[in-house]
């Protein structure tokens, strides 16, 4: 992994724990989420004609990811109505670079090293401590069971998504059109669930969620990017040093 991957990756972690704290402190967090990802997607249309849309682009995985994306942005906010930051953060981002690393391995071939396997295995086990910690404190075990979910969810979207972005011509083409859809997927289940009043907030909310939907698209699109460029497992450990950004 080169340098400028590596530093892409930090920066991309420091900007998820930015956006996923805007969550949990939003007030009704199934409206911040729709909103953060309506936005993340106007702003995704606007760079798209810069990116392009390739013929070549993976599209059943692009599907695929769109579909594992949206089901995320409704179990987050859910898990943190149910468990505090510290408890439901570090489970949900803990465990994915080790499940990512395994299908990495027996998916596409990608045996770590066992450096690479001491250093996820340090990474997740020190991000998990950070819940159990905060659990002794009084977590809620509802929002455990969310938090185990999500990352079952991460760590699918992250194989996913790196095998979408290595089988299209453009990496980043692959992400935008990703953060198109998963962002019109969620705001329509939304709407049909809660109709128009979910996006009737105040100007604290939508402040917030323009926060948060520029530094999520920001982070994915470096992640999806870094994905083509370095192995999965390696990518997945790195970006969930986000867990230590807000600490």
């Amino acid at each position: 992994m080169s340098d400028g991957v590596f530093l892409a990756i930090l920066l991309a972690a420091l900007m998820n724990a930015i956006w996923n704290s805007a969550i949990k402190v939003g007030g009704d967090k199934i409206a911040v989420m729709a909103l953060t990802t309506l936005i993340g997607s106007g702003l995704s249309l606007v760079a798209l004609p810069f990116v392009g849309v390739s013929a070549s682009t993976d599209w059943p995985l692009l599907a695929l990811s769109i579909g594992i994306h949206t089901a995320y942005h409704f179990a987050l906010p859910i898990a943190y109505q149910h468990g505090d930051l510290g408890h439901v953060y570090p489970i949900a981002r803990g465990g994915a670079p080790l499940l990512v690393t395994l299908a990495a391995a027996f998916m596409v071939g990608e045996v770590p090293s066992p450096g690479e396997i001491a250093g996820v295995l340090c990474l997740s086990i020190g991000v998990l401590a950070f819940a159990f910690q905060h659990r002794a404190q009084g977590g809620a075990h509802r929002g455990t069971l969310y938090a185990m979910a999500i990352s079952l969810l991460i760590a699918s979207y992250t194989v996913v998504d790196a095998l979408g972005a290595r089988r299209s011509e453009s990496a980043l083409g692959f992400a935008v059109l990703l953060t198109i859809g998963d962002g019109i997927a969620t705001a329509l289940i939304v709407l049909w669930w809660r109709g128009r009043a979910a996006f009737r907030v105040d100007g604290r909310t939508l402040s917030l969620s323009a926060m948060a939907g520029t530094m999520q698209i920001g982070a994915y699109w470096i992640a999806v990017w870094a994905l083509a460029q370095a192995p999965m497992g390696t990518v997945s450990a790195l970006r969930e040093s986000s867990v230590s950004s807000w600490r």
